[in-house]
């Protein structure tokens, strides 16, 4: 399978930015992505996500089959879930080991400093079992439901396209309802980034990295007609963000806007991100795609590689320097811009070099041991046993 540069990068910016988003001083989060289009990170995230499983998925069966599949992808789910709460436990000691020294900060929630000291154990029990998810390790929760159950929804799609299309848009209709019934640490219950509504857009990334090679002879005669209704779309939810920013002054327009597209909520997956986000991925595809090929060939380009290339690795690093960068920019408080940018600069080469780390030394060790477990249980020189 061809690796595609441009994919790494932007799941290396989407880690960047989700890092930088949850630091709330910071400098460069008035220049990410949700300052002037109406998704961000996480919808990138997801997007990328479900991209790469229908990519990797259509491999894996062409080469190995489909029981091999389904293995590969119910070992990520619990790879996945294993970072989680590795990752949530390093967040909360990180965060008791920062209020010790007096260094505050608001990324996270502060009690979950106080449960990882006070009951330990009782903490782990609580984030596997997904009872509780804790900020920014949160998208983490729900990419473990959505991993799980490509298991059985990658096959139905591969055979019911249609039928599996249809099916992902009424779940994701019925979504708040459906996710009101999950018992969980929050008062309203349910996954904070509900299932039910972000399959579909997972799903749609897992449609386009499995049938690409069928749509885009397809979809290449409409490019042009394609390319005005993707960038519509992407220029609405462009100005939806901007004139909330301008405030007062827009308030005609806002109320306009409003009376097209109603309510936006990022956590049931409101349909106006979807389709924006989904534009966004045509006009990266097709009328966009030598630049960003070219970007993404660049020295910046590539250490978002990079990053993006850390998986697992690269997002724990990611959610630990979100905090570190918020205790150091708070820490003394009312900092100059310089010093709360020079944070922001550490922080991202920071996850650029433990990336990198991770790359040269991590990945390749990762990689012998699963080989390792694969290797037949007899030797060649061995005669097998009667």
């Amino acid at each position: 399978m061809k690796r595609l540069i441009t994919l790494d990068m932007l799941r290396g910016y989407a880690l960047l930015s989700i890092m930088v988003n949850h630091m709330p001083v910071s400098v460069m989060r008035s220049v990410t992505l949700p300052n002037f289009s109406i998704f961000d990170a996480s919808e990138l995230f997801v997007l990328l996500s479900g991209f790469l499983v229908g990519m990797v998925w259509r491999s894996v069966e062409v080469k190995e089959g489909r029981i091999t599949a389904q293995r590969r992808f119910a070992r990520r789910s619990f790879e996945v879930w294993r970072a989680m709460i590795i990752g949530a436990l390093l967040m909360a000691g990180l965060s008791a080991a920062l209020w010790a020294v007096d260094m505050p900060h608001t990324a996270i929630w502060n009690q979950y400093a106080i449960w990882v000291i006070q009951n330990p154990l009782g903490y782990i029990f609580a984030v596997g079992s997904m009872w509780l998810q804790p900020n920014i390790v949160d998208v983490l929760a729900v990419y473990v439901v959505l991993i799980a159950s490509s298991i059985v929804v990658v096959p139905m799609m591969m055979r019911w396209p249609f039928f599996v299309a249809v099916g992902s848009v009424v779940l994701w209709w019925f979504a708040p309802q459906l996710n009101a019934m999950i018992p969980t640490f929050s008062t309203k219950n349910g996954f904070l980034f509900n299932p039910f509504g972000w399959q579909m857009l997972f799903f749609t990334g897992t449609a386009m990295g499995l049938f690409r090679q069928e749509m885009m002879p397809r979809l290449m005669p409409w490019r042009h007609a394609l390319t005005v209704i993707a960038l519509g779309m992407f220029i609405f939810g462009c100005i939806i963000v901007i004139a909330a920013r301008i405030g007062e002054p827009a308030i005609v327009l806002r109320a306009a806007l409003k009376s097209i597209y109603g309510e936006v909520d990022k956590w049931n997956l409101d349909g106006t991100r979807y389709l924006a986000i989904v534009a966004a991925a045509w006009l990266v595809a097709v009328p966009f795609a030598r630049p960003m090929e070219w970007f993404s060939a660049s020295r910046l380009g590539v250490a978002f590689q990079q990053i993006g290339r850390g998986g697992l690795w690269s997002f724990i690093a990611c959610v630990l320097l979100s905090v570190t960068g918020d205790a150091f920019q708070m820490t003394p408080k009312e900092q100059s811009i310089f010093m709360r940018l020079a944070v922001d600069l550490w922080t991202c080469v920071t996850l650029w070099w433990v990336s990198a780390l991770w790359l040269e030394y991590g990945a390749p060790w990762q990689r012998a041991r699963k080989a390792s477990r694969i290797k037949p249980a007899i030797s060649p020189t061995t005669s097998p046993p009667l």
